[in-house]
């Protein structure tokens, strides 16, 4: 275990802002030293290099004065020598051992073929004759040639550096000139470069060495000043900020009150106020996170109590054979303002009731509680439809400051004989099929909503059913559901749906899934706007008829 934290530990230090800054300035080091040296190392070769070919020109232009120039192709072109030939030949040995120069020759070029005239003579080597040719190096023709033409010195440096027999060589070529002002042939001068290459491999070691030490002096003085004043304070900040989001450890004083006048010290006082917001933003969160659950537990138990309010047992009265009931709610949110239900007022009455409470959420489900409650209680005092919602509205409507209101469908069939009363307050018109036929809307007038108005008296009417009749109540939710695009599911598609005969020889439950299933492929996973209620009732007739026909 030992060896593996040493080995993490040592990784780690390879990421250390103090290693990447060292390799970082001892890279910028050796560039900074090698561009210096290079620099230094070329211009003092340039200047070493000028100063020689001047030299060189100055001895080629000494050598000159004891050149005929009128003669010298004569010389080349008969082959023959006289007094005047052994005369000069004196005079260039001579300054040529007397200036150290390397060789020392006169000759004509012809195309890039050199005819030597005289080479004076040079230890290492045995001097050209007269008239012995060689081949001109095809850098130089160019230059040359410029030379014949225009009778001056080139600007060019003639620079051969290299081993080899004749070595690394300064040269200094100047046009001899006839009577008439020609060039009649060129005199080369060549000073040995054995002693500036060795000055300048010993000027390019001591920069180099000194470069070297000095970069490494100022950036050693440097590193230590960066590790004092930058390193070592946001190693501090980033220690105390490992162990705040670790362990909730606080800051140090020490670190939070550097004092270096820069960057740093803003990140230190920015990291302090980012500790005091981060704990108070934990502290309020914990709180919120707290009442959070506080509000879904009880929104849990509000669902629960919600759910058991309605009837969820079906069916809803086995020993009654006269009639059957299924309905279903699915909310949007945790508790809904829709409900249903269904009760016998007496042995020979059954009511329904559909409702949709304005609004969502928790204020909606207690409205609806409200409105539930106060609905059965008047149906089952045995009030008419229309006297219910009369009483209803009018104690909706006392102390309604929040202005909420319900739309509820509400009718009682006689069980004796079949005849349905119903009122509606605002609320979206059933389906109603008759003895199996196909499903159309119920007719009926429309009355206003309940808690809107004191003042509003409702109407009832009545219609007779029959055996195999079977009506659909719902709520806005179904209707007014959305697709992805934004379109309304429609009355005309839940009409069209019921009279396709998907229907005929379904369960009251599967008529309903039938529904729910085609609300979920036409939503394809559109989030739930609104409720969705809905109840059916199928009538199968009068008591005493149903065990006649058993």
């Amino acid at each position: 275990m030992r060896k593996s934290k040493r080995k993490t530990t040592g990784l780690a230090r390879w990421h250390t802002l103090s290693f990447k800054l060292t390799i970082g300035f001892l890279i910028l080091a050796v560039l900074i030293s090698a561009s210096l040296c290079s620099i230094g190392y070329v211009k003092y070769k340039t200047t070493v290099e000028q100063l020689y070919s001047e030299k060189a020109y100055a001895i080629a232009a000494a050598a000159t004065q004891y050149v005929d120039g009128e003669r010298a192709p004569y010389y080349l072109h008969t082959g023959q020598t006289d007094a005047a030939y052994d005369a000069m030949a004196r005079q260039l040995d001579r300054l040529r051992e007397q200036s150290g120069a390397k060789y020392m020759y006169l000759y004509v070029l012809e195309g890039d073929i050199i005819n030597y005239i005289y080479e004076a003579s040079n230890d290492d080597i045995p001097p050209r004759k007269l008239g012995e040719q060689d081949e001109m190096e095809e850098e130089s023709l160019a230059e040359i040639h410029a030379i014949i033409e225009t009778g001056e010195r080139s600007q060019k440096l003639f620079v051969s550096y290299g081993g080899g027999y004749f070595g690394s060589t300064v040269s200094a070529i100047v046009p001899v000139f006839d009577q008439a002002g020609k060039v009649s042939a060129l005199l080369n001068v060549d000073i040995s470069m054995t002693l500036i290459e060795g000055a300048l491999n010993s000027y390019l070691l001591t920069a180099v060495g000194i470069g070297s030490a000095l970069a490494f002096v100022m950036i050693l003085i440097y590193l230590i000043y960066l590790r004092r004043k930058v390193i070592s304070p946001i190693r501090r900040l980033t220690e105390n900020a490992q162990d705040f989001v670790q362990t909730r450890k606080s800051f140090s004083k020490e670190a939070l009150s550097l004092h270096t006048g820069d960057e740093i010290e803003g990140l230190a006082k920015s990291l302090g106020k980012m500790e005091e917001d981060t704990n108070r933003y934990i502290e309020d969160l914990t709180a919120i996170t707290a009442e959070k659950e506080r509000i879904a537990t009880e929104l849990s138990v509000a669902t629960q109590i919600q759910t058991s309010m309605l009837p969820c047992i079906f069916p809803p009265f086995p020993e009654r054979t006269e009639f059957d009931l299924y309905a279903n709610m699915q909310t949007a949110r945790e508790v809904g303002g829709d409900f249903y239900d269904f009760f016998l007022v007496d042995e020979q009455h059954l009511g329904v009731v559909i409702a949709d409470v304005s609004g969502k959420g928790v204020p909606a489900a207690l409205f609806m509680v409200i409105a539930k409650t106060l609905i059965k209680n008047h149906a089952q005092a045995g009030l008419s439809p229309a006297q219910v919602f009369d009483a209803v509205n009018r104690q909706l409507c006392e102390n309604n400051e929040a202005g909420m209101f319900v739309t509820a469908f509400m009718g009682i069939l006689d069980l004796r004989d079949n005849t349905f009363t119903f009122v509606n307050a605002g609320h979206n018109p059933p389906l109603y099929s008759r003895a199996g036929a196909c499903y159309a809307w119920l007719k009926g007038k429309r009355c206003f909503v309940l808690g809107g108005m004191e003042q509003v008296r409702y109407q009832e009417q009545t219609i007779s059913m029959a055996a195999g009749d079977c009506l659909f109540l719902y709520t806005d939710g179904v209707t007014e559901a959305l697709d992805p695009s934004g379109r309304l599911y429609s009355s005309e598609r839940l009409l069209s749906l019921f009279q396709s005969g998907k229907m005929e020889g379904k369960s009251l439950e599967q008529m309903l899934e039938a529904v729910k299933r085609d609300l979920a492929a036409f939503t394809d996973g559109t989030e739930q706007a609104d409720d969705i209620t809905m109840l059916l009732l199928q009538l199968h007739g009068p008591k005493e008829q149903n065990e006649r026909d058993d």
